[in-house]
């Protein structure tokens, strides 16, 4: 129950407000975030003294005041109580993250998913990560398996000098290589049939890159992990949604290809959905 916020504001906000409060929170390092309706704004310090006094280690909370948005996928932050900082180090599966969230995207609820990923990369494979931002997945991967190299691409100038950092902390210099730019030109010009993985983790864009996602590995194939979010109402499947979506579009380009593995990351919202489906391209794209 330690981050139910209902459970920990029971005594303090009358029954209609716990109602409409959000039940969880992200602590990013000794940052919390939480997320207050406009109706309820007035009571933001008395949740974020609820947050600091459960979690001892927190030391600035901050609330957000806008789904994330844009190229460099950022949420709104507005301060709320404790020290007004918006950089913390983060440490998740013997990793160490340096983030300045008001700058950077970084999900805390993504850290089953890293891991997830970094398992299933084989010895000596090279990777693409086409959304790295300040280097997470990348790092996971290089501490936990043994790749030869991981091109890791952003466009956020102060989410590579994030990752530059979070490489050398991490010690993985001889791994993981940053790269500034957008994936698509990146992979057009320097990295065609480079990959044996290709790590696609930004829902927003994924579709759109998946032809350039193509391009970048191999040509005796490899695999894709895709990401998209996901619309379904209760008789309906977003994962056999986004499955038919994607599928329609690989075939349309003549790729041989299996869908090997799909599930739902996340929730985003009323009956919306983050899916992220593993697929194996076989032979020529």
């Amino acid at each position: 129950m330690k981050k139910d916020l209902r459970f920990l504001l029971a005594d303090k906000l009358e029954p209609w407000e716990l109602k409409l409060i959000h039940k969880s929170y992200d602590i990013v390092g000794d940052i919390a975030i939480i997320r207050v309706p406009e109706i309820l704004k007035e009571r933001r310090k008395i949740i974020a003294e609820a947050v600091m006094r459960i979690n001892k280690h927190i030391k600035a909370v901050w609330r957000q005041t806008s789904p994330v948005l844009g190229d460099f996928r950022l949420r709104g932050l507005g301060f709320v109580l404790g020290e007004r900082k918006t950089e913390t180090s983060h440490r998740e599966h013997g990793c160490i993250f340096k983030v300045d969230l008001e700058k950077c995207y970084f999900s805390p609820r993504l850290s089953y998913e890293r891991m997830r990923i970094a398992r299933q990369v084989q010895p000596g494979e090279v990777v693409l990560n086409m959304f790295a931002g300040v280097g997470c997945y990348s790092i996971a991967i290089a501490r936990h398996s043994k790749p030869d190299k991981i091109f890791s691409i952003d466009t956020n100038p102060v989410a590579i000098q994030y990752m530059q950092q979070n490489i050398k902390l991490n010690k993985v210099e001889e791994n993981v290589v940053p790269v500034r730019g957008d994936a698509k030109r990146v992979i057009e010009e320097r990295l065609q049939n480079a990959a044996d993985r290709v790590l696609m983790p930004l829902p927003e864009k994924a579709y759109e890159y998946l032809n350039y996602a193509l391009l970048a590995l191999k040509p005796t194939g490899g695999r894709a992990h895709y990401y998209d979010f996901e619309h379904a109402k209760k008789d309906e499947k977003p994962i056999e949604k986004i499955q038919s979506k994607v599928a329609e579009k690989l075939q349309m380009l003549g790729v041989n290809f299996q869908v090997v593995f799909g599930r739902i990351v996340r929730t985003t919202g009323p009956n919306w959905y983050q899916v992220v489906l593993d697929i194996q391209v076989k032979g020529p794209c």
